[in-house]
């Protein structure tokens, strides 16, 4: 079996995994995390990546190749940033992937964390069994991916499965993509926050636990709206079964019968009975998985991952 290493770039931390893949079969081999320390800015998140990256290859080692999750977008062709919208410092024009396989003297895949984490819940957590899969995770932003047949669906500009930027109210509030009454600008954890009148997200899911009916009232809402969205996703791309990933899970059916009920509301042309909506499996470790899962494709399946929008 060859081993692939995965990384994923998170605000905080970055999360590493190991895994050995052959013949489709994937075995976990190591997990590990270390923190970002974003506040260097760019060259100091590229080393410390680089440090992560070498001190997995020491312990874990031989490794084939690197995956590495991002939190924005890039270039395909090139491997160059071009937003990273929640990284402190210009990120824009950074020679990511450059930097790192040459540090690393490994060939590396740049995968958005999003779409690692539908890989990885698509064909080892959650979805694994599904031809078709809808994975959405939910935090700062609203993230999404499509998977079938196992593939990641990138579409033609390489940005198919942004479940959180479908419009639902036209002139709605502001967008981060720029656009209004996106998913993510009327269900992120920020409005969350905001409609509980708490701190943070995590109070948020505590206080709607005990049954605090403001926490409970909004999670009704942005469960409401991410159920609108959802509904769209069914059909148009008909999902064996939808995987919801991120903060939100932490409050369990609490969340996740909210968001069940408002899609059976919405979607009329399938039986609602048949619609599978389920908590993601891989908790945190999932970006990294699906990273090295992505660093491990046949060349064709890299060439679509990573190709010029």
């Amino acid at each position: 079996m060859t081993r692939y290493l995965g990384l994923d770039l998170g605000g905080t931390n970055i999360k590493a995994v190991v895994l050995e893949l052959d013949a489709g079969t994937a075995v976990g081999v190591a997990e590990d995390s270390s923190a970002t320390r974003a506040e260097r800015g760019p060259l100091g998140v590229v080393e410390r990546l680089v440090e992560v990256g070498r001190q997995m290859i020491e312990r874990h080692g031989p490794i084939e190749a690197v995956g590495l999750g991002v939190p924005g977008l890039f270039d395909r062709a090139s491997g160059v940033i071009e937003l990273f919208p929640n990284l402190p410092g210009p990120w824009k024009g950074q020679p990511l992937r450059e930097s790192v396989a040459e540090s690393l003297n490994r060939d590396v895949t740049l995968i958005n964390d999003a779409r690692a984490f539908s890989l990885a819940e698509a064909t080892m957590g959650a979805g694994r069994g599904c031809s078709t899969v809808a994975c959405v995770t939910l935090g700062t932003g609203i993230g999404g991916g499509l998977v079938i047949d196992g593939r990641l669906h990138l579409g033609a500009w390489g940005v198919a499965g942004e479940i959180g930027h479908q419009t639902l109210v036209v002139d709605g509030p502001l967008c981060g993509c720029g656009n209004r009454g996106c998913v993510e600008a009327l269900a992120k954890a920020e409005v969350l926050v905001e409609l509980a009148g708490k701190a943070n997200a995590e109070e948020v899911y505590q206080a709607a636990t005990e049954g605090d009916t403001a926490s409970l009232a909004a999670i009704e809402t942005v469960a409401g709206w991410l159920g609108v969205g959802l509904a769209n996703v069914v059909a148009i791309l008909g999902p064996d079964r939808i995987v919801v990933g991120g903060g939100i899970t932490a409050a369990g059916e609490l969340a996740l019968e909210p968001i069940r009920e408002a899609v059976r509301r919405r979607v009329t042309l399938v039986p609602v009975s048949q619609i599978e909506i389920v908590a993601a499996e891989l908790g945190t470790s999932a970006g990294a998985i699906g990273a090295a899962l992505a660093a491990g494709r046949p060349s064709a399946d890299r060439v679509q991952a990573d190709r010029a929008r």
